[in-house]
């Protein structure tokens, strides 16, 4: 353990799989106090134990997708997606930011997508509420990064996730595709050929989180193999 988050607490939201335990696992092997936030009680206990405190990281990784065509994007299924994605960042982030101020400082991470920074066929509403996060993260670096508060979205290609898992079996079943040639369609244009791996995004959490990325604040940062350069 390097130690270098001994003792802060970090709040971590859908942190029982994928990107969201791989960060919890990478932030307490730098000391960090943990508490995650999901939907399995089961999975969450078998990564941390909720602690108490003011929370002086937060991670907003929860999140949902849709893949439909628009014409049959219901109003439900829009709303769930906006309301995990987006309003989901919204509330955390405003409980934790006042003794964040208090404090003089604070990390935020929202963890968006590259469907936060392009288009793509089949999720609207996904694309609008990551390209909401990505703007709430701009606006948010704005505004508290004078009080001591960094404000950063990370946004990944496809990673290796049950989300993943789900997006290939969607694949398969429209397309009667096998699922290497699924996997092979999404990863195309990738120039690195693979898909990312979730540990890959936690280690830019933590480097987010550390005293050196003091200055870092209001990015985008795309883990996602080049495919998507802006």
């Amino acid at each position: 353990m390097s130690g270098m988050l001994t003792g802060k607490h970090a709040l971590v939201t859908g942190g029982g799989r994928g990107i969201g335990a791989a960060t919890a696992t990478a932030l307490a092997a730098e000391g960090a106090r943990l508490t995650l936030l999901g939907r399995d009680r089961d999975v969450l206990a078998r990564h941390a134990r909720a602690r108490h405190g003011e929370v002086a990281i937060l991670v907003n990784n929860a999140g949902i997708a849709v893949s439909v065509p628009f014409p049959k994007l219901d109003e439900a299924a829009w709303a769930s997606v906006i309301g995990v994605n987006l309003t989901g960042t919204y509330h955390c982030t405003r409980e934790v930011v006042p003794a964040m101020i208090a404090a003089g400082a604070g990390r935020i991470v929202n963890i968006a997508s590259t469907a936060g920074l392009v288009g793509g066929k089949y999720i609207a509403a996904y694309c609008a509420a990551k390209h909401g996060v990505v703007g709430l993260t701009r606006a948010l670096a704005t505004e508290l990064t004078p009080k001591g508060i960094t404000v950063n979205a990370i946004c990944p290609g496809f990673t290796e996730s049950e989300m993943l898992d789900r997006a290939l079996s969607g694949i398969v079943a429209s397309t009667g595709r096998t699922p290497d040639a699924a996997a092979s369609a999404l990863l195309a244009r990738n120039p690195l050929g693979r898909f990312v791996r979730a540990d890959e995004v936690a280690s830019a959490v933590v480097w987010l989180c550390r005293p050196e990325a003091d200055a870092i604040t209001g990015q985008t940062i795309v883990i996602d193999g080049g495919e998507v350069q802006h």
